[in-house]
Protein backbone atom coordinates (compact mmCIF):
# COMPACT_ATOMS: atom_id res chain seq x y z
CA UNK A 1 0.00 0.00 0.00
CA UNK A 2 1.58 3.41 -0.46
CA UNK A 3 -0.29 6.06 1.25
CA UNK A 4 0.05 10.31 0.11
CA UNK A 5 0.36 13.00 2.92
CA UNK A 6 -0.16 16.58 2.27
CA UNK A 7 0.66 18.50 4.83
CA UNK A 8 0.52 22.19 4.47
CA UNK A 9 4.26 23.17 3.23
CA UNK A 10 4.32 20.36 0.53
CA UNK A 11 5.14 16.73 0.13
CA UNK A 12 5.18 15.01 -3.04
CA UNK A 13 3.08 11.85 -3.17
CA UNK A 14 4.52 10.09 -0.32
CA UNK A 15 3.57 6.39 -0.73
CA UNK A 16 5.06 3.50 1.37
CA UNK A 17 4.09 -0.30 1.10
CA UNK A 18 2.56 -0.68 4.60
CA UNK A 19 0.31 1.71 5.75
CA UNK A 20 -0.86 2.96 9.13
CA UNK A 21 -4.09 4.08 10.15
CA UNK A 22 -5.68 6.70 8.42
CA UNK A 23 -3.70 10.04 9.92
CA UNK A 24 -5.49 12.95 11.28
CA UNK A 25 -6.20 15.95 8.46
CA UNK A 26 -7.19 16.23 5.42
CA UNK A 27 -9.83 13.19 4.21
CA UNK A 28 -8.58 10.46 2.02
CA UNK A 29 -9.65 8.26 -1.01
CA UNK A 30 -8.32 5.26 -2.50
CA UNK A 31 -7.44 5.38 -5.69
CA UNK A 32 -9.06 3.10 -7.87
CA UNK A 33 -7.94 1.89 -11.59
CA UNK A 34 -9.17 5.17 -13.33
CA UNK A 35 -8.07 7.34 -11.16
CA UNK A 36 -4.24 5.50 -11.11
CA UNK A 37 -4.40 5.69 -14.80
CA UNK A 38 -5.20 9.52 -14.17
CA UNK A 39 -2.18 10.19 -12.60
CA UNK A 40 0.58 7.46 -13.39
CA UNK A 41 1.94 9.59 -16.21
CA UNK A 42 5.56 11.06 -15.93
CA UNK A 43 5.28 14.32 -16.78
CA UNK A 44 1.83 14.34 -15.10
CA UNK A 45 3.32 12.84 -11.82
CA UNK A 46 6.09 15.27 -12.03
CA UNK A 47 3.47 18.31 -12.42
CA UNK A 48 1.71 17.11 -9.37
CA UNK A 49 4.62 16.78 -7.33
CA UNK A 50 6.07 20.18 -8.18
CA UNK A 51 2.03 21.60 -6.71
CA UNK A 52 3.01 19.20 -4.05
CA UNK A 53 6.02 21.11 -3.05
CA UNK A 54 5.73 24.58 -3.74
CA UNK A 55 2.30 24.90 -4.27
CA UNK A 56 0.17 26.77 -6.62
CA UNK A 57 1.25 27.64 -10.60
CA UNK A 58 0.31 28.29 -13.90
CA UNK A 59 1.23 25.85 -16.66
CA UNK A 60 3.47 29.13 -17.60
CA UNK A 61 5.30 28.83 -14.83
CA UNK A 62 5.10 24.57 -14.27
CA UNK A 63 6.16 24.73 -17.88
CA UNK A 64 9.77 26.91 -17.56
CA UNK A 65 10.68 24.81 -14.35
CA UNK A 66 10.06 21.73 -16.73
CA UNK A 67 11.25 22.51 -20.12
CA UNK A 68 7.79 21.64 -21.63
CA UNK A 69 5.38 22.81 -24.23
CA UNK A 70 3.02 25.31 -22.15
CA UNK A 71 -0.12 23.58 -24.22
CA UNK A 72 1.04 19.86 -23.02
CA UNK A 73 1.36 21.26 -19.51
CA UNK A 74 -1.97 22.87 -19.80
CA UNK A 75 -3.62 19.55 -21.29
CA UNK A 76 -2.04 17.49 -18.35
CA UNK A 77 -3.17 20.05 -15.55
CA UNK A 78 -6.87 19.54 -17.38
CA UNK A 79 -6.24 15.64 -17.09
CA UNK A 80 -4.87 15.78 -13.02
CA UNK A 81 -8.28 18.33 -12.77
CA UNK A 82 -10.85 15.88 -13.86
CA UNK A 83 -9.33 13.34 -12.36
CA UNK A 84 -9.33 15.08 -8.96
CA UNK A 85 -5.73 15.24 -7.70
CA UNK A 86 -5.99 19.43 -8.66
CA UNK A 87 -8.33 22.02 -8.94
CA UNK A 88 -8.16 25.63 -10.36
CA UNK A 89 -7.27 28.32 -7.34
CA UNK A 90 -10.54 30.61 -7.87
CA UNK A 91 -10.37 34.14 -7.43
CA UNK A 92 -6.55 34.14 -8.92
CA UNK A 93 -5.24 35.01 -12.03
CA UNK A 94 -7.01 35.86 -15.34
CA UNK A 95 -9.06 33.99 -18.15
CA UNK A 96 -5.76 33.51 -19.53
CA UNK A 97 -3.41 32.27 -16.85
CA UNK A 98 -5.55 30.22 -14.60
CA UNK A 99 -3.59 29.01 -10.88
CA UNK A 100 -3.65 25.54 -10.01
CA UNK A 101 -3.44 23.92 -7.04
CA UNK A 102 -3.36 20.39 -5.70
CA UNK A 103 -6.70 19.30 -3.99
CA UNK A 104 -6.63 18.48 -0.71
CA UNK A 105 -7.15 14.95 0.33
CA UNK A 106 -4.62 12.19 1.27
CA UNK A 107 -4.34 9.71 -2.10
CA UNK A 108 -3.55 5.76 -0.50
CA UNK A 109 -2.67 3.09 -3.55
CA UNK A 110 -3.30 -0.14 -2.13
CA UNK A 111 -1.21 -2.32 -4.86
CA UNK A 112 -3.35 -5.49 -3.62
CA UNK A 113 -6.30 -3.89 -5.38
CA UNK A 114 -5.21 -4.39 -8.69
CA UNK A 115 -3.06 -7.88 -8.25
CA UNK A 116 -5.71 -9.38 -10.32
CA UNK A 117 -6.39 -6.84 -12.75
CA UNK A 118 -3.77 -7.66 -15.78
CA UNK A 119 -4.98 -3.83 -17.30
CA UNK A 120 -3.58 -2.32 -14.63
CA UNK A 121 -0.26 -3.42 -13.73
CA UNK A 122 1.66 -1.25 -16.39
CA UNK A 123 -0.31 1.96 -14.44
CA UNK A 124 0.81 0.44 -11.06
CA UNK A 125 4.16 -0.49 -12.36
CA UNK A 126 5.07 3.13 -14.02
CA UNK A 127 3.85 4.84 -10.79
CA UNK A 128 5.65 2.88 -7.93
CA UNK A 129 8.94 3.47 -10.54
CA UNK A 130 8.11 7.10 -11.41
CA UNK A 131 7.86 7.73 -7.33
CA UNK A 132 10.89 6.00 -6.62
CA UNK A 133 12.53 8.07 -8.72
CA UNK A 134 10.95 11.26 -7.59
CA UNK A 135 12.44 10.45 -4.15
CA UNK A 136 15.91 9.84 -5.58
CA UNK A 137 15.82 12.99 -7.44
CA UNK A 138 14.69 14.70 -4.20
CA UNK A 139 17.77 13.13 -2.25
CA UNK A 140 20.39 13.88 -5.27
CA UNK A 141 18.90 17.59 -4.79
CA UNK A 142 19.58 18.38 -1.63
CA UNK A 143 23.64 16.35 -1.34
CA UNK A 144 24.24 18.71 -4.33
CA UNK A 145 22.90 21.59 -3.04
CA UNK A 146 24.98 24.12 -1.27
CA UNK A 147 23.52 24.62 2.82
CA UNK A 148 24.81 26.25 5.80
CA UNK A 149 26.17 24.46 8.43
CA UNK A 150 23.04 24.65 11.08
CA UNK A 151 21.13 22.57 8.18
CA UNK A 152 23.77 20.58 6.49
CA UNK A 153 24.67 18.95 10.19
CA UNK A 154 21.09 17.97 10.72
CA UNK A 155 19.78 16.09 7.86
CA UNK A 156 20.52 12.42 7.37
CA UNK A 157 20.70 9.77 4.68
CA UNK A 158 20.80 6.74 7.01
CA UNK A 159 19.43 3.01 6.66
CA UNK A 160 19.31 0.12 9.84
CA UNK A 161 20.17 -3.53 7.98
CA UNK A 162 20.18 -5.64 11.35
CA UNK A 163 16.58 -6.19 12.02
CA UNK A 164 14.60 -9.41 11.50
CA UNK A 165 10.47 -8.41 11.23
CA UNK A 166 7.60 -10.76 10.84
CA UNK A 167 4.83 -8.57 8.66
CA UNK A 168 2.89 -7.62 12.08
CA UNK A 169 6.11 -6.62 13.33
CA UNK A 170 7.29 -4.53 10.11
CA UNK A 171 3.61 -3.12 10.31
CA UNK A 172 4.12 -2.16 14.04
CA UNK A 173 7.17 -0.06 13.07
CA UNK A 174 5.67 1.43 10.46
CA UNK A 175 3.00 2.73 12.28
CA UNK A 176 5.20 4.05 14.74
CA UNK A 177 7.10 6.49 12.78
CA UNK A 178 4.40 7.97 11.06
CA UNK A 179 2.95 8.62 14.37
CA UNK A 180 6.40 10.19 15.42
CA UNK A 181 6.02 12.76 11.86
CA UNK A 182 2.30 13.16 12.58
CA UNK A 183 3.72 14.80 16.00
CA UNK A 184 5.60 16.95 14.46
CA UNK A 185 3.82 18.14 11.70
CA UNK A 186 2.26 21.97 12.72
CA UNK A 187 -1.43 22.41 12.68
CA UNK A 188 -2.90 24.09 9.67
CA UNK A 189 -3.44 27.17 12.19
CA UNK A 190 -0.59 27.16 13.41
CA UNK A 191 2.14 30.46 13.08
CA UNK A 192 4.84 30.14 10.63
CA UNK A 193 8.22 30.02 12.66
CA UNK A 194 10.50 32.22 10.90
CA UNK A 195 13.57 29.69 11.41
CA UNK A 196 11.93 26.78 9.72
CA UNK A 197 12.03 25.81 6.14
CA UNK A 198 9.68 22.79 4.15
CA UNK A 199 11.47 19.64 5.93
CA UNK A 200 10.55 16.07 3.20
CA UNK A 201 10.59 12.97 5.28
CA UNK A 202 11.12 9.63 3.12
CA UNK A 203 10.69 6.25 4.21
CA UNK A 204 11.49 3.33 2.88
CA UNK A 205 10.98 0.30 4.86
CA UNK A 206 10.53 -3.16 3.18
CA UNK A 207 11.50 -7.03 3.21
CA UNK A 208 15.13 -7.94 1.71
CA UNK A 209 15.38 -11.83 -0.22
CA UNK A 210 18.55 -13.36 0.95
CA UNK A 211 21.32 -13.71 -1.71
CA UNK A 212 23.18 -16.02 -0.29
CA UNK A 213 25.33 -17.84 -2.81
CA UNK A 214 25.95 -21.62 -2.68
CA UNK A 215 24.97 -24.75 -2.62
CA UNK A 216 21.59 -25.18 -0.83
CA UNK A 217 20.54 -21.24 -0.83
CA UNK A 218 17.21 -20.00 -0.56
CA UNK A 219 15.47 -16.61 -1.57
CA UNK A 220 14.17 -16.81 2.10
CA UNK A 221 15.03 -14.72 5.19
CA UNK A 222 18.61 -13.35 5.60
CA UNK A 223 21.33 -16.47 7.52
CA UNK A 224 22.41 -15.28 10.61
CA UNK A 225 25.69 -16.65 9.76
CA UNK A 226 28.68 -14.14 9.31
CA UNK A 227 30.01 -11.02 10.54
CA UNK A 228 26.64 -8.92 11.33
CA UNK A 229 26.82 -5.45 10.23
CA UNK A 230 27.43 -2.51 11.81
CA UNK A 231 23.70 -0.54 12.18
CA UNK A 232 22.19 2.82 13.00
CA UNK A 233 22.31 5.70 11.06
CA UNK A 234 26.19 6.48 10.59
CA UNK A 235 25.60 10.54 10.08
CA UNK A 236 28.80 12.30 10.31
CA UNK A 237 29.03 15.49 8.75
CA UNK A 238 26.94 16.89 6.22
CA UNK A 239 23.75 14.88 4.60
CA UNK A 240 26.05 11.84 3.77
CA UNK A 241 25.42 9.20 6.68
CA UNK A 242 25.92 5.45 5.37
CA UNK A 243 26.89 2.27 6.30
Amino acid sequence: MTTEHPDASATPDAPATAGPPDPPGPPQRRLDARSLRGLAHPLRMQIFELLNLDGPATATRLAERLGENTGTVSWHLRHLAEHGFIEEETGRGTKRERWWRRVEVSNRLDTADFRDDPDTRGAVSLYLNQLVQQYFNRVNDYITEDWPDEWRNVGTISDWRRLRLNPAQLQALNDEIFAVVERHTPAPDAAPDPAALPIVVQLQSFPRRSRTDGPGSTDGPPSTDGPASTDGPANTEGPGSAE
